[in-house]
């Protein structure tokens, strides 16, 4: 039986927290929990090492975790707090010498041809620029023996896809969830689930929203994500219903997989 390991690399919205220019309480707090970079994970699978987005932030995350093996990106839209950390994957294919293959759905595997083709060529003997296999997906596949599900979610107007492997389940900005995709999030261990603001918002869940998904969808633990600089963690934390948590940069879990 393996074991799989998730880390939350990033749990901040798209400006990070503290924000630039702001001082309020969160933004000006000493507890590390408040400090939030761009939303991201690393998931581990055995030897293999999965990445969910690729933020601004990705080489500071990935020298904080230690995190030097990747297999795989899981692309959840192409939002540049999401995609624009791509060239960072450099990193990642010199050090295999070797190329790193990208998940998504067609809309986000357009927009990164489009907006990175330098990244898409064959490798140089230097291995000095990001070398890329994007793949469109449209439901359960396998990498490497280890099987991925892509949850279909809307993030406004926009299609974006969160990521199910084994029992684990991330789910970042979004704003519905299709009847449809609800199947894919049953027997739940662990969930991620986006929680932008406490006002309601047109392309995120507002932090009631993000409690009433989590009661529907009903994980084990649930685990609050992709966070605006006006949630406090403490005082977050008071208001989550039993089962519920607020997540933070470095949070770590380990779940089992059969």
């Amino acid at each position: 039986m393996n074991t799989l390991e998730v880390t939350v690399l990033g749990c901040g919205s798209s400006s990070g927290t503290p924000a630039i220019g702001c001082g309020c309480p969160t933004c000006r707090s000493d507890d590390v929990r408040n400090k939030r970079t761009r939303a991201s994970a690393y998931v581990r699978v055995g030897e293999l090492g999965f990445l969910i987005d690729t933020g601004p932030d990705l080489r500071q995350q990935a020298l904080r975790e230690g995190v030097s093996r990747l297999d795989a990106v899981l692309y959840t839209h192409p939002h540049a707090d999401h995609l624009n950390g791509i060239d960072d994957l450099r990193a990642f294919c010199y050090l295999k010498k070797g190329p790193i293959s990208l998940y998504g759905n067609d809309f986000t595997i357009s927009n990164i041809r489009e907006r990175f083709g330098y990244a898409l060529q064959p490798p140089s003997k230097m291995w000095d620029k990001p070398v890329l296999l994007p793949e469109v997906v449209n439901g359960p596949f396998q990498h490497q023996g280890v099987e991925l599900t892509p949850i279909p979610l809307l993030h406004g107007s926009w299609p974006c896809l969160g990521w199910r492997i084994g029992d684990v389940a991330w789910l970042t900005d979004l704003s519905h969830i299709p009847d449809s995709s609800l199947p894919l999030l049953e027997g739940l261990e662990l969930l991620f689930l986006d929680c932008l603001n406490q006002d309601p918002y047109p392309s995120h869940l507002c932090v009631d929203q993000a409690f009433e998904w989590a009661g529907r969808i009903a994980a084990r633990r649930t685990v609050l994500i992709h966070m605006t600089h006006k949630l406090e963690y403490l005082d977050l934390s008071e208001r989550c219903p039993p089962g519920v948590e607020v997540g933070f940069d470095g949070w770590r879990a380990e779940v089992a997989m059969e």
